[in-house]
């Protein structure tokens, strides 16, 4: 049997277009993606409001972040179009009779129903109850089937209790080159005479089928089956914080992933509607739904830095990739034959 032919970028660009819901008067607030970002502890803010920002401005209609009070404080003098909810907590800062993980993780499982799905870990820290209480919204927002994206220390609860995750295959994991590592250890796969694609679909095997991205000079994207490179040019600066552009993207590709599922438009085939967006007379997959979202949201967050790399050279911040979103979006997915 012949090998399966590997899309373009610009071919998998175009698949993943059809399933952005296009901007349409008949539609209400909420529609075009409700997410959260579960996070933040008092160490470490930025990371959840740069993946909430993300999101925001690629597009997401609503944009949570679930953090702990102290950091909660900080986070909602960076923007008011955040909606910032302290509801996570540290094990020092745990009040009288609210000291378990469950009981901690209820508020943030409530809110469950009304999103489309999460990123868990930009800025959680390693504290025991952060992990403990993110653990507890894991297996919440699973028992929902909602798709979610892990980073970060997220990662590190992975890392060490790989059962919460393996055999979720809505679930994306975002590790860069050290935490690519530390999963492989944790799940015994050995890199030792393999390339970099194939290394990153053992471990996505090894998850059960859970989509990877490997972050890197290339972004090696893999749910195990079919392995996708993402090498669109980025920028050479490797400021802290410039992961957070891609799971805040990618959280709103997911959420994007719900409205087609819901059909939420219903518009003529590619070619003859007046929007240029497709119709669904081609489903989509879960599989393919995922692997598509994670290419796209790799796109985006590699132009971006490219864009901010050019301008800003090694002044870059992680801040000067959140304005490039809209000018990305644009360009990969409303120009035509975009220069990959």
């Amino acid at each position: 049997m012949p090998p399966i032919p590997v899309p373009t970028p610009r071919e998998l660009l175009q698949r993943a277009k059809m399933f952005i819901p296009p901007l349409l008067d008949k539609m209400h607030k909420g529609q075009q993606g409700r997410v959260a970002v579960i996070g933040g502890c008092e160490d470490y803010t930025g990371a959840p409001y740069f993946s909430a920002n993300a999101s925001a401005l690629l597009g997401a209609d609503m944009s949570h972040v679930i953090c702990e009070p102290q950091a909660a404080q900080v986070i909602k003098t960076y923007s008011p179009n955040i909606m910032v909810h302290p509801y996570m907590r540290q094990s020092h800062h745990t009040q009288e009779g609210m000291q378990s993980a469950e009981e901690i993780s209820q508020k943030t499982i409530d809110l469950l129903e009304r999103l489309h799905a999460i990123v868990i870990g930009p800025g959680l820290g390693r504290d025991a109850l952060m992990q403990d209480t993110a653990a507890k919204i894991i297996e919440a927002a699973k028992a929902r089937n909602m798709p979610m994206v892990v980073d970060a220390d997220g990662l590190f609860l992975v890392q060490n209790r790989p059962s919460i995750i393996k055999g979720y295959t809505k679930a994306i994991l975002t590790p860069n080159r050290a935490e690519f590592a530390r999963l492989c250890a944790a799940m015994k796969v050995d890199p030792q005479g393999c390339d970099e694609a194939e290394v990153c679909a053992k471990l996505a095997r090894a998850f059960g089928g859970v989509t990877i991205i490997q972050k890197g000079p290339k972004d090696h994207i893999s749910n195990g089956k079919q392995t996708f490179v993402c090498d669109l040019e980025g920028g050479l600066k490797r400021s802290g914080g410039q992961g957070d552009t891609l799971t805040g993207s990618l959280v709103t590709f997911l959420a994007w992933t719900r409205a087609y599922r819901d059909r939420i438009w219903n518009l003529s085939r590619r070619g003859t509607d007046e929007v240029g967006y497709s119709s669904h007379d081609n489903s989509l997959s879960d599989s393919e739904l995922n692997s598509l979202s994670a290419f796209g949201a790799a796109a985006v967050t590699r132009y971006c830095s490219r864009v901010a790399y050019e301008k800003k050279g090694r002044a870059l911040q992680a801040s000067d990739l959140s304005v490039e979103l809209g000018n990305a979006f644009n360009y990969l997915f409303e120009t035509e034959n975009p220069k990959l």
